[in-house]
């Protein structure tokens, strides 16, 4: 089905401010009961009078201007924060608003981890689109002390190209998520070998295999304590509200449905008929958000500085959507988290990028808790790191 083209504006988003809440039914929608359409965003330059909105107590403000496409963003253990950079091929290290280059001459740079985990690590592993490196590191270093190392060698290129990296809390093995290379296997399952997937290697990037499938694009992976974490975008051209997008516990070995089946096993319209045997097999994801609205970021709060009841949430990054009449995303989520689950529910954090006239000035992506306990995002559409701190004044 072709994309209709959205190009009238609207009052886009009225109901987002912080601490809106939002629970999305897994009731879907019936595939097309609203046409697909084709609506991408238009950044503008920060309206003089754009301000950015978080709940009572808590101040945005700017930490860090003047980045090539800032995406994913990572702590490192002496607090240090670097950011890729892909559009400039590179990753940067941050301390005190000041950026270093850490690493360039990459190839569209994503995901970053330090390992082994805890307080000293001794390598930086970055993910580009078609393999991982390796780079020596002791704490404190804002420039390289070696070499790239290959360790992964070619992860497949083309289609979704992010790749985001996670170290299983013992040290044993490193996560990759690979994004499909198409929508939908519109092109046939050959062209998605090792796609759609979350990789498992040792360290030194040998035993490969898959350590959950079926996850369409899960652009970005954490742990929150032995527990896997992934926010995934699902798949386009169903209509403006199909299927949402979510954020998971990922089980070992587990299967998410990509590409015959959706939010648990609903089949397909575009793979009719296609394995049945399958749809028993198919996990639904924990938590869903609203469809299109592409979240590219996620981080655990164990900080100190928010109130108690942050501990152990989580905040995501939605980039915002390209492909649904009204616009969604354009924020800063913080889902409720009970258990180490979460509650169904998530509530507007950080609102504003989005203008009553459905021109956008931001674009949240990677999102990370500060070693001083506030949050900070990065905005590939301004270039810029926000910070969100509380302040006390409720």
């Amino acid at each position: 089905m072709t994309a209709m083209a959205v190009s009238a504006p609207a009052a886009w988003a009225q109901a987002d401010r912080p601490g809106t809440v939002h629970r999305i039914s897994d009731d879907l929608p019936a595939p097309y009961a609203t046409e697909p359409v084709a609506n991408p965003p238009r950044v503008v330059v920060r309206p003089s009078e754009a301000r950015l909105a978080a709940p009572p107590g808590f101040a945005v403000t700017e930490y860090l201007g003047g980045l090539k496409r800032p995406r994913l963003i990572r702590t490192a253990p002496n607090g240090d924060i670097f950011v890729a950079e892909s559009a400039a091929d590179r990753v940067s290290a941050v301390r005190d608003g000041k950026r270093s280059t850490f690493a360039d001459g990459l190839d569209r740079p994503f995901g970053i981890a330090f390992y082994p985990p805890g307080p000293d690590p001794r390598w930086v592993y970055i993910a580009n689109t078609d393999s991982v490196v390796r780079i020596p590191y002791r704490s404190g270093d804002l420039q390289a002390r070696g070499k790239a190392e290959i360790v992964v060698h070619d992860l497949p290129s083309g289609g979704h190209w992010t790749r985001s990296l996670a170290v299983t809390p013992d040290g044993r093995h490193l996560l990759v998520s690979v994004g499909s290379a198409s929508n939908d296997a519109e092109g046939g399952m050959a062209a998605e070998a090792d796609r759609a997937d979350i990789l498992e290697f040792d360290p030194d990037g040998g035993r490969k295999s898959v350590y959950a499938s079926g996850l369409r694009n899960a652009v970005d992976i954490r742990f929150d304590g032995d527990t896997l974490l992934a926010v995934v975008n699902e798949r386009d051209g169903l209509g403006d509200n199909l299927p949402p997008d979510y954020l998971t516990r990922v089980k070992p070995g587990g299967f998410y449905g990509w590409p015959w089946y959706y939010i648990g096993d609903h089949a397909d319209p575009r793979h009719p008929g296609a394995h049945p045997e399958l749809a028993r097999a198919v996990l639904a994801p924990d938590l869903l958000i609203q469809a299109h609205s592409a979240p590219l970021g996620l981080a655990i709060y164990a900080g100190s500085q928010f109130p108690p009841e942050y501990k152990g949430d989580v905040f995501v990054a939605l980039h915002g959507s390209w492909n649904r009449a009204q616009r969604t995303g354009y924020k800063i989520i913080r889902v409720r988290m009970k258990n180490g689950a979460p509650t169904g529910e998530y509530e507007d954090f950080v609102t504003g990028f989005l203008l009553p006239s459905g021109a956008v000035w931001g674009r949240p992506v990677g999102v990370t808790v500060a070693k001083d306990g506030s949050l900070l995002f990065s905005d590939d559409g301004s270039g810029t790191l926000w910070r969100v701190a509380y302040t006390g004044a409720r």
